[in-house]
């Protein structure tokens, strides 16, 4: 494919032309992107046991709160995106406000996050892709490792074919993928409001009350696990300059993004927990639940719809991939365009607007994680949630980092400003702490340290590039839109 560094052509003696990316993307198409990372098929597919474990019957609680909490850490993304707009996201936020080296970092951060999220989001594609083909019967127990590379191709095919049809495709696999939880949703509701439940299940408001014996602090543990099933709100500001106003698309995208997604997540959490039941066999049933859109699904429907719940985590997950890679690929060509890494990455194709190189070596990348794991005889599932963890510790730097910067900036106008994103530092910080503390089991109570390492890259490479701060100023400079 041919490749070129966009702009217009230099007059001799002119520098050359910073690599331009198309700004080309709608509403829909900017926010399916923050949607689509997020991943909310796939997270409810996953994160409803661990809240029905800490609070029982209360599981939609830690949803609810975790929604709060949320709000207040996506406050400093929506002031600080309606002024800056960026292919870094985060890097040109924190560094307009903080400075060169500290927006460096946060960028750094959120490309670490970025670098394992997309192979996070093939594994998912992987194991529900398996449980689809279990429950077909075409295949028992299938090898995780060609279903991963199927996904991990789709996505790069898709991704490569430019932005507008990357975010597109985005959009309508959460749509079919959250459609379906719909069916499954009604039926549930449905058939408890009529009563015809399939095991003596009944509506019931004792959802929003905690069980004997949980207290707060249990609550607010358990919110750390629905805070984790936003990861991603704020991908739609790496698309700074290809959305068409960026400067009102990415907060509204943003704000869409978190309130759909709170009330998405506790609807579907609350039908959950009335669907297996808020009395002890239930809840008992919840918790110990592998699949349990999948089990709700054959109770309140049939296997039919199971099957496509499957299908329909496997969509969410090619969905959150393509975001993944979309976000990793800006951040690379950011950094390549200001001289920070090597510069071949900022290079744009000419057909499709795509940093294709960037985008290349981001695939590589997560080419090598899936083999290494599959050469070392890892279960699918170990290596989704260690990827995971990898990626949502390197996150939460990145969220504590931008919302000391949204403080700062704003604090700069009036001090009541400063509540909220100071709220969003302390909310972040505290999931980051019960995420590394208590020390959890082996091998996860060493994933810290190679967050920890990343990050020591990062800071290396502000010292040890000649005239970083410098080359910092003037690639945000030139490239940041402010308003």
């Amino acid at each position: 494919m041919t490749h070129h560094e966009s702009g217009a052509q230099p007059r001799s003696g002119d520098p050359a032309p910073r690599p331009a990316l198309r700004r080309e993307l709608r509403f829909m198409e900017t926010a399916s992107v923050s949607v689509g990372v997020m991943a909310p098929t796939l997270a409810m597919s996953i994160t409803g046991v661990a809240a029905a474990t800490a609070l029982g019957r209360a599981a939609p609680l830690a949803f609810a709160v975790a929604a709060l909490g949320v709000g207040l850490v996506a406050y400093g993304f929506v002031r600080l995106a309606g002024e800056f707009s960026h292919a870094g996201s985060v890097y040109a936020f924190v560094g307009n406000t903080l400075g060169p080296r500290p927006g460096f970092l946060a960028g750094w951060a959120l490309l670490g996050t970025y670098l394992v999220f997309p192979p996070v989001s093939i594994m998912g594609a992987a194991i529900f892709g398996r449980a689809f083909l279990s429950i077909a019967g075409l295949a028992r127990d299938a090898d995780w490792y060609p279903l991963a590379l199927s996904a991990w191709a789709v996505i790069w095919v898709l991704a490569a074919r430019g932005v507008r049809p990357t975010t597109r495709s985005v959009l309508v696999f959460e749509v079919v993928s959250v459609c379906l939880i719909l069916v499954l949703m009604g039926a549930i509701y449905w058939r408890l409001g009529v009563g015809r439940p399939p095991g003596g299940q009944a509506l019931s408001s004792d959802v929003f009350v905690l069980p004997p014996g949980v207290g707060a602090s249990a609550l607010a543990l358990a919110a750390t696990t629905g805070f984790l099933a936003f990861a991603g709100f704020e991908s739609a500001g790496s698309l700074g300059e290809e959305s068409l106003v960026p400067t009102r698309m990415i907060p509204r995208a943003i704000i869409t993004t978190v309130a759909f997604g709170a009330v998405f997540y506790l609807a579907c959490v609350v039908a959950q927990t009335l669907g297996f039941g808020t009395g002890a066999a239930g809840v008992s049933a919840f918790r110990h639940s592998q699949a349990p859109l999948s089990e709700l699904a054959q109770r309140y429907v049939g296997t039919p719809l199971a099957s496509l719940l499957n299908l329909g985590a496997v969509l969410s997950a090619l969905g959150a991939g393509l975001g993944g890679v979309t976000v990793a690929a800006r951040m690379m060509f950011a950094f390549g365009r200001d001289g920070l890494t090597a510069r071949r990455l900022s290079r744009v194709s000419a057909s499709t607007g795509v940093p294709q190189r960037a985008l290349a070596l981001e695939m590589l990348i997560g080419l090598v994680l899936l083999t290494a794991f599959r050469l070392a005889g890892s279960p699918a599932l170990n290596v989704f949630f260690y990827l995971a963890t990898i990626g949502t510790l390197s996150l939460l730097v990145m969220y504590v980092l931008t919302n000391i910067a949204a403080a700062r900036h704003l604090g700069r106008r009036s001090l009541w400003q400063v509540m909220a994103p100071a709220g969003g530092v302390l909310i972040a910080g505290f999931v980051l702490y019960h995420n590394v503390w208590p020390v959890p089991p082996p091998p996860y109570e060493f994933l810290p340290y190679l967050v920890l390492g990343w990050l020591a890259v990062g800071l290396i490479i502000t010292t040890v590039i000649p005239g970083f701060a410098a080359k910092v100023d003037d690639g945000l400079g030139r490239a940041t839109d402010v308003r």
